[in-house]
């Protein structure tokens, strides 16, 4: 098998990567915050996400990529509360928007998508 070389910033050096479990190696994007449209940092991230993951995707048989869709923070909770809406009905439009930009950039969508408001206690 062809070996992957990744940089390690802490140790600043070129190293193989190694996955816990090659049968099966999972990769995960912090995802937006969707208080307002995707801006270039949003788009960055996926963009290099998207090569890595297309590249673990030719070396290994299963690749689960997840990103995260932060739907729940400050910026989201005065957002709705200036313009007198619900947290859903701030998010739900971005959280589109994203989809819709990303795809545009031909990013692979992720496997698995949880949102932050999915994992409240």
């Amino acid at each position: 098998m062809t070996e992957l070389l990744l940089y390690n910033t802490r140790t600043r050096t070129k190293e193989v990567f190694r996955p816990i479990d090659p049968g099966n190696v999972r990769a995960y994007l912090c995802g937006p915050t969707v208080y307002d449209r995707a801006h270039i940092g949003n788009a960055r991230n996926v963009v290099i996400f998207d090569v890595l993951i297309r590249l673990l995707r030719r070396l290994y048989p299963k690749v689960t990529y997840v990103r995260n869709i932060t739907d729940i923070d400050d910026k989201i909770n005065t957002r709705a509360r200036e313009r007198g809406l619900s947290i859903a009905q701030v998010t739900e439009g971005p959280i589109r928007y994203y989809h819709e930009d990303m795809g545009a950039l031909y990013a692979l969508p992720p496997d698995i998508e949880p949102r932050a408001t999915e994992h409240l206690g």
